[in-house]
């Protein structure tokens, strides 16, 4: 049975080891001590990035998109009615065209931690060179 530890869990789900430790002692992920280490259960580990990925996990809320990746506001570039804002999720830079607006009705800046919500309508595809 594969096992992880809690910074490599955290790096798999996009979350920090603060949240890991936090699903382990809730029970969320099944885990087991090895001297000071936290060993995590590989099944466990997949059955929670099912029910994240499906929205099921415990204090989610509903919505349609299924794509959510948390991150930090990393630059907000501002013109006129628009904004540009970019994340930082884990190792992923996400950017998103909002409303200034909206930008400052969520009170949203620099070191804001924030959700992408991505919901893809169209997805270009890049070739690459087999060696």
């Amino acid at each position: 049975m594969s096992e992880y530890r809690v910074k490599d869990v955290a790096r798999l789900l996009g979350v920090s080891d603060d949240t890991v430790r936090r699903w382990v002692d809730d029970g969320s992920l099944q885990a087991r001590k090895d001297g000071n280490r936290i060993r995590i259960a590989g099944t466990s580990v997949a059955a929670l990035a099912l029910a994240l990925a499906e929205g099921k996990a415990a204090g989610d809320h509903e919505v349609s998109t299924r794509n959510e990746l948390a991150g930090i506001v990393t630059r907000i570039q501002m013109d006129g009615v628009m904004a540009q804002v970019d994340l930082q999720c884990g190792i992923y830079r996400v950017v998103s065209l909002i409303s200034a607006e909206a930008v400052r009705e969520m009170n949203i800046e620099v070191g804001s931690p924030a959700t992408a919500l991505i919901k893809a309508t169209n997805v270009s595809i890049k070739s690459e060179t087999l060696s």
